[in-house]
């Protein structure tokens, strides 16, 4: 079989389309035929090397993955060949696939039966692959979590990537007014095409200053004045702003750091507004089995920008790290 193998931590270079032999199920494992399968910027932080976490390489990367099953091993029930199956990245023993196990960019993949999930008829590969990290990520954030209703004003930071285009779908889906931020007018223009109600490009324009001009100066003793939630998964100097332009009692969405991880702290804003600071960690299969509902249902349908082949693997990889893309990154192997 083909594969998008990572030989060595570094550069993009490392990445190579190989043929390695088909894996075999084994005892409490399916084979699928993968047929679709998506990047996030984890699969960046996994070709450079991430401290404190030893990679197996060689390695197939790939978190994200929809196929079907083609072979079941021993001691497997309830699943048959030929299931339409999304799996879940995370395998409870090894850790991420497409990390501490070969994952999604291959023709075939060995999955642990606890990481499957059944697929409704009429969701395709790859709105399916599409969702599990950045989708996944988003719905437990904002809808597992309780953490937006319908009206509340909302700013999403780095809004064109997976996770931000994910809360855009779900934000408006929930019925919220939302602010969505990026980092050209030509990405403003497209998530506004895809339902955001107002756009900031950030790279001319202070996201925290333009929504307390919109919106009004928080204020803490009648409540007026400032957006009630701030999605904000890139840390480092967004931090603060974002602190800023909270209503009082309003929430802040983390369940990542793009830009740093030890950003500066105000904590005036955190007591004097009573804030609430709200992490967001992984997804769960229920909250895949729910996303999946809604777009069977035909009330979301994930952002694609593109759909590539697995010869042209490495450079969707490219697109996403220099952030080139609107949405998810495909590849059909």
């Amino acid at each position: 079989m083909k594969a998008l193998v990572l030989q060595a931590h570094g550069d993009l270079d490392q990445l190579n389309v190989v043929r390695k032999a088909r894996p075999l199920a084994g005892p409490g494992h399916v084979v699928i035929r993968v047929r679709a399968s998506s990047f996030n910027y984890h699969d960046v932080f996994t070709v450079r090397g991430m401290p404190g976490i030893k990679v197996p390489l060689p390695v197939v990367i790939g978190l994200d993955m929809a196929g079907e099953i083609v072979e079941v091993g021993e001691g497997v029930t309830g699943w048959q060949i030929g299931a339409r199956v999304l799996v879940n990245p995370l395998n409870r023993e090894k850790g991420l696939m497409g990390e501490m196990l070969d994952g999604g960019m291959a023709e075939y993949c060995r999955v642990s039966v606890p990481q499957l999930i059944a697929m409704p008829d009429n969701v395709s590969f790859e709105q399916a692959a599409a969702l599990p990290v950045a989708y996944g990520t988003a719905h437990r954030m904002l809808i597992t979590h309780h953490t937006v209703k319908r009206g509340d004003r909302v700013v999403i930071l780095g809004a064109s990537g997976g996770v931000g285009s994910a809360c855009i779908v779900l934000a408006k889906l929930l019925g919220a007014e939302v602010v969505a931020c990026a980092g050209s007018d030509e990405k403003a223009a497209r998530l506004q095409a895809l339902g955001a109600d107002h756009v900031v490009n950030y790279r001319d324009t202070d996201f925290s200053k333009w929504a307390i001009a919109k919106y009004g100066k928080p204020q803490r003793r009648t409540h007026e004045g400032g957006v009630d939630v701030v999605v904000n998964f890139t840390g480092g100097d967004t931090w603060v702003p974002s602190l800023k332009c909270l209503k009082r009692g309003g929430t802040l969405l983390v369940c990542g750091a793009t830009a740093g991880h030890d950003p500066k702290e105000d904590l005036r804003y955190v007591w004097s507004f009573e804030l609430n600071i709200k992490g967001s960690n992984s997804f769960y299969d229920d909250d895949l089995a729910a996303l999946m509902k809604l777009i069977a249902e035909g009330r979301i349908d994930p952002l694609i920008d593109r759909v590539l082949p697995l010869e042209d693997a490495a450079e969707g990889l490219r697109l996403i790290r220099d952030r080139e893309v609107l949405g998810k990154v495909i590849v059909t192997p």
